[in-house]
């Protein structure tokens, strides 16, 4: 088992920063890729940035240059540094690993923190 915990959401103006941060416990050494996942009201949970256990990173062409994941292996975080955000970000932003097990990858979630952007 892994839990996730995440931090970082809040209330930010259009063109504003925020951070996001999600620690991860309980089985650590057997995730491979983290990322972050939002969904927004009434929409489907998409995909946000992916970082695997190489540091290959994966982003959604509507953050690309705009958010940045890093994650830090000896402490078992990622966050997503979020810039130049707009009202179209405003989401629940949700911290995901994997962790592939027998063959098959196992999916973990964060509870979800919101991240609301006003124009």
């Amino acid at each position: 088992q892994v839990q996730l915990e995440e931090s970082g959401g809040g209330l930010v103006q259009a063109g504003g920063s925020l951070r996001l941060s999600c620690a991860s416990s309980g089985r650590t050494l057997a995730i491979n890729t983290m990322g972050w996942y939002r969904q927004a009201l009434g929409k489907q949970r998409e995909l946000v940035a992916t970082i695997n256990n190489i540091g290959s990173t994966n982003y959604a062409d509507s953050v690309k240059g705009r958010f940045t994941i890093s994650r830090d292996y000896a402490k078992n975080t990622v966050s997503l540094q979020m810039s130049s955000l707009k009202p179209e970000d405003t989401a629940v932003y949700y911290c995901n690993a994997v962790v592939l097990w027998d063959f098959k990858d196992y999916h973990y979630w964060g509870q979800g923190t919101q991240v609301t952007v006003s124009s």
